[in-house]
């Protein structure tokens, strides 16, 4: 069995936070905390993606500037080397890219419009599924 992102997305949903570049630092910690995610997509008027900012860039912009960057705006924080993936990629191939990029969320894309985030959570949780599915499959046809 292979899952892929859209099944993952049908249970976890496609509602996605977004932050403008011009927001504060500060909002966006708010929104981290009070959602208890961990990364959020930087989006144009357009809804197209244009970084992220996630709590490790939190951490490095007060490791640089000391507490003083609450004030600043998203765009100074923020990445802009974004990967992304699709409805169609597999929870395989996406482990592979976040292991490999040592990232922790993928903004999905469809149309190319922004559609969802999948987290490293995400995958474990799905590939964890497809384990268990698997030793119920063998048992019963062990049983059988």
């Amino acid at each position: 069995m292979t899952t892929t992102v859209l099944a993952i997305l049908k249970r976890k949903g496609h509602r996605v936070i977004t932050v403008t570049p011009d927001q504060t630092i500060a909002s966006v910690s708010d929104l981290l905390a009070s959602h208890r995610i961990g990364c959020i997509p930087v989006v144009d008027p357009g809804n197209h993606i244009v970084g992220m900012i996630s709590e490790r860039d939190l951490v490095r912009g007060i490791s640089q500037h000391g507490g003083s960057i609450t004030g600043a705006r998203v765009a100074t924080l923020m990445t802009t080397e974004i990967t992304t993936c699709t409805p169609t990629d597999t929870v395989a191939a996406l482990m592979e890219v976040m292991t490999e990029r040592r990232i922790r969320h993928l903004p999905v894309i469809w149309d190319g419009q922004l559609h969802g985030m999948i987290s490293i959570g995400d995958l474990v949780k799905a590939r964890l599924d497809e384990a268990q599915q698997e030793v119920d499959a063998l048992r019963t046809y062990i049983a059988s």
